[in-house]
């Protein structure tokens, strides 16, 4: 099939792109198109008025200060996994990317474009929520901070109005210097959504205490999901298998699972369970690897 008739804006800025949102009823942003142009071809979207923010210059820049690595929200995919930022500042983005699609899909996907496209089992939204990050958003002329735990409200669901643009993405850089990262998932075919994804990064000290913990679950909800409660309960502790399994079976056990076509409640429950586990393990093994090495 093809899309149906549409309009179409190239937009020179921001503030361009804002106004052309906000002048027509039926307006879409697009950037990298990954997962919006498809959609138009199956005829499950049809926007009348195309913004394209592509080009923008604004929207494609990779910096780190004060406490943060943010990043514009027309950065490709293909780009952040690539950055030398985004491997020193934010590990577990870059740990994740390789996950996210095909290569030709991440050399035209945005960071910005899967989070605001919200698919629960998407990659780069289950990192932002696990590490606490937030994106900024512009709407006409007013520009908002959102944290990434309010963002989400649903399966392809936020909280951002069709006249909203998110315009950076903020990622909090974690000082400590041993820091090690863990994720898994499980698709039916390579680089499909997962069924259930896990995500991980800890601090240790030089004991092998956990000084930091974030972890969280995407595709078994209908949100991503941080566990804080696991994080703060291994916190001062030194992380062994049967520690964690305690820590995350009442977790797990407590949380809202989906249930669809591909794949039972019982099974994302286990599997998620299983690849909490893992992921944590993996980012306490790769924190003590990197200090090893260090030490070498």
């Amino acid at each position: 099939m093809k899309a149906a008739r549409f309009d179409y804006h190239c937009a020179g800025s921001v503030a361009e792109a804002c106004q052309a949102l906000a002048s027509h009823e039926d307006a879409r942003l697009i950037a990298g198109g990954q997962t919006l142009v498809p959609m138009m071809a199956m005829r499950l979207a049809r926007p009348a008025l195309l913004v394209d923010i592509a080009r923008l210059s604004e929207l494609r820049t990779i910096e780190a200060h004060g406490g943060e690595l943010v990043t514009g929200a027309c950065v490709r995919q293909a780009q952040a996994e690539r950055d030398p930022l985004v491997r020193a500042h934010a590990p577990l983005l870059a740990r994740a990317l390789p996950f996210v699609g095909h290569a030709p899909t991440r050399n035209r996907g945005t960071l910005g474009g899967s989070i605001a496209n919200a698919d629960p089992a998407a990659e780069i939204p289950l990192v932002l929520v696990t590490l606490s990050g937030s994106v900024d958003v512009r709407q006409g002329d007013v520009s908002a901070q959102v944290a990434a735990s309010d963002l989400f409200e649903g399966p392809m669901m936020t909280l951002l109005a069709p006249t909203a643009c998110i315009t950076a993405v903020r990622f909090p850089v974690w000082e400590q210097q041993r820091i090690g990262t863990g994720f898994v998932e499980v698709s039916a075919r390579q680089s499909d959504y997962a069924y259930v994804c896990a995500a991980a990064q800890v601090a240790l000290d030089a004991d092998g205490t956990v000084l930091r913990c974030a972890l969280g679950i995407g595709g078994a909800t209908a949100v991503p999901t941080r566990l804080s409660d696991v994080a703060q309960a291994l916190t001062g502790r030194s992380v062994t298998l049967e520690l964690a399994r305690a820590a995350l079976a009442p977790a797990i056990a407590a949380l809202d699972i989906m249930v669809d076509a591909h794949a039972s409640r019982d099974y994302r429950r286990r599997v998620a369970l299983r690849f909490a586990e893992q992921a944590l393990m993996a980012a306490c093994a790769d924190a003590t690897a990197q200090a090893a090495g260090a030490r070498s």
